[in-house]
């Protein structure tokens, strides 16, 4: 899904180096929770931590609360967090950061640490100003400690703040609905426990009997959060249906980019993560006992390592679908056609994170067998695969096609697609005359009045059947076959020069 306008305002003024006096950079935790000195960056103001529970997200969200001296009584510490129990004990443990004060100051590290008994360095933290907001702690009214007595109809409202017009049409935009009235109301039971209160189309309703996105919403909303603040979120998607899950991160970057906020959040929806650009994404994972960070991870990326539906042999790795598109079609016509049935293909996004995958392959680190692609146009890179062609596919497919005067593929794309020759080869030819060639399906298929994904298709299973030689197409396969063969055996085999056009990048 494209980037939406607020994202773009963002990334822009914050590619500009322009604003965020205060920037939180990197974190490491040591002897807390199985974390043992990784370090996590954070190259955006909004950065969502993704990965299966109990991987560690929200130690890392606690650790960068921890590591701030707030003014007042909005303070966070790490014996808050990371407390002694009767089941555990916590020493030798740290918590590194660096920060950034001032639009020409430097890096500033800080820690707190607790060698044995209690922790250390708290007078000597950074100040700002965090809000840290748990949402996964946000019970249904009635399930709440001192609740169930102001749902009584006797007991009097003595007060209540009320939203402002800004606040208001905020949580009308998030919730895709238009109130009336939102407010926190106090009763004489407790004036310390606030009980939301909205109004749509005149029915006024309290949080007794809201839905569970809109008590979330309200009290999320409520916080009135300084300028140049650090925002913690975790769970962001709780309660929330996707659309409001979108619209919800489109809110935060348009108060990062107003208030020069930095935002990092922990997720599991894809949603989020498609929202956010691939700086913004972080994925946690395990790996031979211990955690990993990888940055840039596309949203199928990170779901796919999530969810265990799928139980194929293999992972085949590619930067996006049209890569994987072209991987499925050469296969499909080679010798190991059966093989396309036993993988799954997972996009992982930008270029590093392939490398880094590939680095991983080659290290034998996947619990079960790998092969990473990179498209064509990128540099060889250890345990990767490069895509036939030395270019983008979609370069590489359209040119082969149009460009190169193959009538036939031509003929054979507009076959399937129930088009005449004629539209198909006008349609593809204009496409390659618009700049950015990531939009040359977008425009052909709009011309054609096709699906982007279907005419793809066809264009790479005419470019992989008329194009690339038998014997082309099959050490594709093979390549593919060999690699998770030589993978089980315990070997790893230098598979790239057996693709056509692939430059030698793999590994001995």
């Amino acid at each position: 899904m494209p980037v939406s306008k607020d994202m773009r305002l963002l990334e822009s003024r914050w590619n500009g180096s322009q604003g965020w006096p205060k920037r939180f950079e990197w974190i490491e935790l040591y002897g807390i929770r199985g974390w043992n000195g990784q370090r996590i960056e954070f190259p955006f103001p909004i950065v969502a931590l993704v990965g299966e529970n109990g991987i560690g997200k929200s130690s890392l969200l606690q650790g960068v609360a921890a590591c701030h001296k707030g003014p007042g009584e909005n303070q966070h510490f790490a014996s808050d967090f990371f407390p002694d129990t009767p089941w555990e004990q916590v020493t030798g443990a740290e918590i590194r950061a660096s920060v950034r004060e001032g639009y020409a100051g430097g890096s500033i590290i800080t820690s707190v640490r607790k060698p044995n008994e209690r922790w250390r360095g708290n007078e000597e933290r950074r100040e700002r100003n965090v809000e840290y907001i748990d949402l996964r702690r946000i019970q249904p009214m009635m399930a709440r400690t001192g609740y169930a007595r102001m749902a009584k109809k006797e007991v009097r409202e003595t007060g209540f703040e009320a939203f402002d017009a800004g606040m208001m049409g905020r949580m009308s935009g998030i919730m895709g609905r238009n109130y009336d009235l939102a407010q926190l109301s106090k009763t004489e039971v407790d004036e310390t426990r606030t009980v939301p209160v909205l109004s749509k189309d005149g029915r006024r309703f309290s949080g007794f009997h809201g839905g569970a996105g809109e008590i979330v919403m309200a009290e999320l909303l409520q916080r009135r959060i300084p300028k140049y603040s650090l925002l913690l979120i975790d769970e962001i998607e709780t309660s929330l249906h996707p659309r409001t899950q979108r619209r919800l991160i489109r809110d935060i970057a348009t108060l990062c980019r107003t208030l020069e906020l930095q935002c990092i959040l922990t997720t599991h929806s894809p949603y989020i993560l498609d929202e956010l650009p691939p700086a913004g994404r972080v994925y946690l994972m395990e790996s031979d006992g211990r955690k990993k960070t990888i940055v840039g991870v596309s949203p199928a990326f990170a779901m796919t390592k999530m969810d265990d539906e799928v139980h194929p042999e293999a992972d085949v790795y590619t930067e996006d679908e049209r890569s994987a598109t072209m991987v499925n079609e050469i296969v499909a016509f080679s010798r190991q056609r059966d093989l396309i049935l036993k993988y799954q293909i997972i996009p992982y996004g930008a270029a590093n994170v392939g490398r880094a995958l590939g680095q991983m392959a080659k290290e034998r680190r996947f619990p079960r067998p790998s092969v990473v692609f990179m498209d064509g146009d990128q540099m060889e890179s250890e345990g990767c695969l490069l895509l036939p062609g030395e270019d983008a596919p979609e370069r590489v497919v359209f040119e082969a096609l149009v460009a190169g005067g193959v009538e036939g593929g031509v003929a054979g794309v507009a076959s399937r697609l129930s088009r005449s020759p004629a539209d198909v080869a006008d349609a593809c030819r204009a496409a390659t005359l618009v700049n950015d060639h990531h939009e040359w399906v977008r425009y052909a298929a709009d011309r054609l009045a096709v699906p982007g994904n279907v005419l793809w298709q066809g264009m790479c299973a005419e470019w992989a059947q008329r194009c690339l030689s038998d014997d082309d197409v099959n050490q594709l396969g093979d390549a593919v076959f060999e690699a998770i063969a030589e993978y089980r055996r315990g070997m790893t085999v230098p598979v790239a020069n057996r693709v056509p056009g692939a430059r030698k990048n793999a590994t001995s």
